[in-house]
């Protein structure tokens, strides 16, 4: 039952991959480690050589997915980020702690945000640059 659930979250977010204009999947790595833990890791190529680097570590609990790691780091053609969420615990006064998210001049408190809308911004993003 819980390999199911990972291989329907997994179908997902391929799902949502496809629905995103004007990208590159140079690395799409879904990882089964046991049939209740997952690792995912994405690198995603937009045009004018944006990058969005995706990693989480998934455990199934109660049927549910549970992140118990994740980053989505995106980064510009000079390999400077644009932004970065991820829940590395190093900002313990956020109210989010321990998710939180990276621009280039600060570090924000904010709950993790769906992988789906993580594509989204930087889909938005890079349109907004023409």
């Amino acid at each position: 039952m819980s390999r199911d659930v990972l291989t329907v979250y997994f179908d997902l977010v391929e799902e949502r991959l496809l629905d995103l204009p004007n990208v590159y999947v140079e690395q799409f790595n879904a990882t089964i480690l046991t049939t209740e833990r997952a690792n995912l890791k994405l690198r995603i190529r937009f045009k004018g050589n944006y990058l969005l680097a995706v990693s989480e570590a998934i455990l199934v609990i109660d049927g549910q997915i549970t992140h118990i790691d994740y980053r989505y780091h995106f980064q510009n053609k000079d390999n400077k980020m644009v932004f970065r969420y991820d829940s590395t615990p190093h900002f313990p006064d956020l109210s989010t702690f321990p998710h939180h998210k990276h621009l280039p001049d600060t570090v924000t408190a904010v709950d993790k945000p769906d992988i789906a809308q993580v594509f989204q911004e930087a889909s938005l993003f890079v349109e907004s640059q023409d």
